[in-house]
């Protein structure tokens, strides 16, 4: 098997902007043929696949980086037959445990791997958590695989502890994830997300009855101007376009399930939009949804974030203590905010044969839509146009 401590490759370079010779995967040397007009670290990002910017510029600052033998700044700008060389020190799979978190795979072949997300778990470390992730649990799955399980995986992303990751789910949000195997599997897919081909379908039971059959969501997504941990809709220099598809296909006395397809892929975008059309998601606290228990489907509450067109938004803490109070009452049947990732659609990386995934609801989700379909319907499954996610599948 292959040195997996090799962290990055040279992209291939078609622009002809420069001689990339190399002395092993952890030196790359770059002789530029013409004036490139870019910052060097923009410049390296661009070729040198699995380095984000901030890490490249912390390799610049700790002297990894010289241009002309010489130590440069991140803004450096190339010119013709400057000589960039590149030192990236090995980062140690072994600090990543594989731990024994079970994980549902829902396809494995010897180029991708697909699992359905439980809830409560995040996708990869970070260098202040190195336990309770994804990336954990793959580890521990692969253990027979390779002396050291995440060996198995992509060496694209270990410099920040992420083999593999391809895409990210939050924390709370289940669903289907696809992780790589392979260099060439990781940058294959990666493009497809670039490029927007990758189909995400989401499923999410909302406050409040929605009209079928469903519309466009076209608002621009920021930072929230006063909720640090939050984003909202913002016509101003810092919305970044996003649009977001849903249809409606269940009604309930209250609440509707709704199905959403992103077209753009913003932090928090889903749940942004929902509660900016006043329905925000059940149990999302942060954007104003609220806690369900049994009193709540006897009596639908007014959500906190239910007005239209404005984005309601708690501070972390604030929602924590909500959830403190809330931790006493053992009625809950959902923690966390209703929202999952049904279906994923790619191309397979090495037949180009289009793929389609669906992953089941998870026991939490699943046993709230049981409950408002026997309780609190208003409608049987309804049908949209464009609609992907086949409910039988999804609600076991």
């Amino acid at each position: 098997m292959a040195d997996r401590s090799d962290n990055f490759r040279p992209l291939p370079i078609d622009e002809g902007d420069a001689v990339v010779e190399s002395d092993g995967a952890q030196h790359q040397r770059f002789i530029l043929k013409r004036d490139v007009h870019r910052r060097l670290d923009l410049y390296l990002q661009s070729h040198l696949e699995g380095l984000s910017r901030s890490r490249l510029q912390k390799l610049i600052n700790e002297g990894a980086v010289t241009v002309n033998g010489k130590t440069p700044k991140s803004s450096t700008i190339l010119r013709d037959g400057d000589v960039v060389d590149v030192l990236v020190p090995p980062p140690s799979l072994k600090q990543i445990p594989a731990e024994d978190i079970p994980i549902e795979i829902l396809y494995e072949d010897e180029h991708i791997i697909v699992v359905n997300k439980q809830a409560d778990l995040v996708v990869h470390p970070a260098r202040s958590n190195l336990h309770g992730t994804l990336v954990n649990a793959l580890a521990w799955h692969f253990k027979d695989v390779a002396a050291n399980g995440l060996e198995a995986l992509s060496s694209i992303g270990v410099d920040e502890f992420r083999p593999g990751i391809i895409h990210r789910l939050d924390k709370d949000t289940t669903g289907a994830m696809v992780v790589a195997k392979t260099d060439d599997a990781h940058g294959k897919i990666g493009r497809q997300f670039e490029l927007r081909t990758v189909q995400k379908y989401y499923i999410a039971i909302v406050h409040g009855e929605m009209k079928p059959p469903g519309d466009v969501i076209d608002q621009p997504i920021g930072k929230h101007q006063t909720v640090t941990e939050a984003y909202a809709v913002r016509h101003d220099r810092h919305g970044r376009p996003s649009v977001t598809i849903y249809r409606v296909r269940e009604v309930y006395d209250g609440f509707s399930m709704v199905e959403l397809e992103l077209k753009t892929g913003r932090t928090h975008q889903i749940r942004v939009h929902l509660g900016f059309l006043g329905h925000p998601i059940v149990s999302d606290i942060i954007y104003g949804g609220e806690p369900i228990g049994e009193p709540e489907i006897a009596e639908p509450p007014h959500a906190a974030g239910s007005t239209p067109f404005v984005t309601f938004a708690r501070k972390k803490d604030d929602g924590v203590k909500i959830w403190d109070a809330m931790g006493k009452r053992d009625d809950l049947i959902l923690r966390r905010p209703a929202l999952h990732a049904a279906v994923l659609q790619f191309d397979h990386p090495a037949t180009g044969q289009r793929m389609t995934f669906t992953a089941p609801l998870h026991n939490d989700m699943a046993a709230l839509i049981h409950r408002l379909r026997a309780d609190r319907p208003k409608s049987g499954p309804l049908t949209a146009d464009g609609a992907v996610v086949d409910l039988d599948k999804l609600v076991t």
